[in-house]
Parts: structure tokens; C-alpha cells; sequence
């Protein structure tokens, strides 16, 4: 900070002093002081100015340097709020509570961005050796002949691996994405049934499909959702039967499968989570019903999970803004 920087900064005050200065001066000129002595008070008032100027120039000049030196020495400085030494002024100590404030919110989004980031990266690289078994899969089915019902099969799996990363990758600006418009539930469903047909027939799964109603949403995220719990029941529950009914505003998929331990049920939709039936099967991210959930709150459906062990599991996606039956 420059010494005129500085002179200018303080302006008003100056001239404040100057007006009272000229008033004082008038009075006493009206009140018979010697015009001397007047000249000497003025005179000692201008020195003394001078000298609380340049006195609180240094003064604050030294601060400044002190807060720049330890803010060179931050490897961070958003954290700079948290070791700013406290001011004495009040006016200073409304700055330094509003720095503060500002400081403690810089960090916080920090540390989620950096929690998302390494969430993010733990996803990608378990998702690379998942997408590592279809590929692999693909090559020996190829290197002994080439089983055209088989590749497709794991080119479809390897299809549906790299969709749920896409739908990960963009979750944060899916709305940009989203494309809400009516649609006819039934649609969506026989689409996402055929579009699973090769790993359903392999794990020797039967859908019935039933019922139909119209809804305002966006039909790919939708397909996703349908996509992905089909995909859970060939992978964890192959040769069951899976009923996928659409009634009064409600989406139920519902399988004679192995079912979900009653201790795990509340914690399918954490991200990462596995569970008993994932750490069993292995090659699970545990991001499935995650990326379920997560689009289910953003498209403002309201998604249900019910199951009992070795007999069944229930998921329920119901629609506030339903249109008609």
C-alpha cells in the first residue's frame, strides 16, 4: 500500500478535521484570540495530523505485509479466513466475521469436491476391471470360433457398463439433459425389456409385463432405471420370474428371487455398497441402485424398496405428476 493510497483512503476524515480546523479558528477570531496564537493551534493541529498520519500509515502498512506474507505461506488460500489474526476495530471485526464466513463455506465446498472427486475416481477404477470381464469374455468367444448369441450378450453387458458411468459422469448437470414430456409408461417398459433381452434369456429370466398409464417425465431416465434393476435380477437372481406392472401412477418391478438381507435393505442405495449378494457374486461397484436413487429424487419419483430373504424383492417408482390412466 502506497503512501497516497493510503492519504487517500482517508479523505473524509481529513476533511472533517479540516472543516472543524476552519469553524474553531472563526470562533476564536470572533471571540478577540490573537490572530498568533490561532496560527500556532492550527499549526500544531497540521503537525499533529501529519504525524497520525504517517504513524497509522506504518502501522498498517506493517499489518498488510503480515497478512500477505502468511498468505504466500498458505498452500491453500481459501484458508486464509481461519488463521487471519482477529482485528480490534468494529468495523474490522465485522470483516473478519464475514471472512470467516466466507472461508469456513470455501472449505466445505472444497472438501466435497474433493469427497466427490475421489468417490469419482474409486468409481472409475472399479468400473475399469468390471468392464474388463465382457471385453475379456468378448476375445475368447471370438478366439473359439465366435458364438454370435454370446457376444452379443457380452457386448451388451460391457453396453450397460459404460451407460452407467455416462449417467454418473453428467448426475451433477442432468438436468440439462433431461427432457420431460408426456409418455406412455408401457413404452418404456418393453423397450428396456428388449433392450436386456440377450442377459435375461442367458440367465434364464421370464418378464411379464402388465398395465399402462401416461406421466410427465424424461423416458431415457426412465429406460435407465428399468434397465438397471432387469440387469439386477440377471445378475443376482438368475431363473427367477420378474412381473414389471405400471397402475395408478405406480412403476412395480417385483422378482421370486433371492431377496435382500433385512439388516442390508436400508443401505442398497449408498453409494459403493455391495452387500452380501454383491461381495458373493463379485465384479460389483455398487453403484446401481446409487445411480437409481439419485435420478429417482431429481426426476422427483419417489422410489420404494421391499424385500424378504430367499423370497422376493419389490421396487416401487411412484409419480406425483401423473397425467391419466
Amino acid at each position: 500500500m502506497k503512501l497516497r493510497e493510503y492519504i487517500y483512503s482517508k479523505a473524509v476524515t481529513l476533511c472533517f478535521i479540516a472543516i472543524g480546523a476552519l469553524i474553531s479558528s472563526i470562533f476564536m477570531l470572533l471571540a478577540g484570540t490573537d490572530v498568533l496564537l490561532i496560527c500556532t493551534a492550527e499549526l500544531f493541529l497540521v503537525m499533529m495530523v501529519l504525524l497520525w498520519l504517517f504513524v497509522s500509515y506504518f502501522i498498517e502498512r506493517a499489518r498488510l505485509n503480515k497478512l500477505e506474507r502468511i498468505m504466500e505461506e498458505l498452500p491453500e488460500k481459501y484458508l486464509l479466513g481461519e488463521v487471519l489474526p482477529t482485528p480490534t476495530s468494529a468495523v474490522e471485526k465485522q470483516y473478519f466475521r464475514i471472512m470467516k464466513t466466507v472461508s469456513r463455506s470455501a472449505i466445505g465446498a472444497v472438501e466435497q469436491a474433493q469427497r466427490e472427486k475421489n468417490e469419482y475416481c474409486s468409481y472409475v477404477e472399479s468400473w475399469i476391471h468390471e468392464i474388463k470381464t465382457p471385453l475379456t469374455a468378448c476375445s475368447l468367444i471370438l478366439s473359439n470360433g465366435g458364438d454370435v448369441r454370446k457376444l452379443k450378450r457380452e457386448l451388451k453387458r460391457a453396453d450397460n457398463l459404460t451407460e452407467s458411468i455416462l449417467y454418473y459422469a453428467r448426475m451433477r448437470s442432468i438436468e440439462k439433459d433431461t427432457q420431460i414430456r408426456e409418455i406412455r409408461v408401457s413404452e418404456v417398459m418393453n423397450d428396456a425389456v428388449k433392450s436386456q433381452m440377450e442377459l435375461l434369456i442367458a440367465a434364464g429370466i421370464s418378464v411379464e409385463l402388465q398395465g399402462d398409464f401416461s406421466v410427465h417425465t424424461d423416458s431415457k431416465s426412465l429406460g435407465f432405471i428399468l434397465k438397471q434393476l432387469l440387469i439386477n435380477c440377471a445378475k443376482y437372481c438368475p431363473g427367477c420370474h420378474v412381473t414389471m406392472t405400471a397402475e395408478n401412477g405406480v412403476i412395480t418391478v417385483q422378482d421370486n428371487g433371492i431377496g435382500i438381507p433385512a439388516n442390508e435393505l436400508r443401505r442398497v442405495t449408498e453409494r459403493g455398497f455391495t452387500g452380501t449378494n454383491g461381495r458373493r457374486l463379485g465384479g460389483s461397484t455398487g453403484m446401481g441402485l446409487y445411480i437409481v436413487s439419485e435420478l429417482c429424487r431429481q426426476l422427483g419419483v419417489m422410489l420404494e424398496i421391499e424385500s424378504e430373504l430367499s423370497k422376493y424383492t419389490r421396487i416401487r417408482l411412484s409419480f406425483d405428476n401423473l397425467t391419466k390412466s
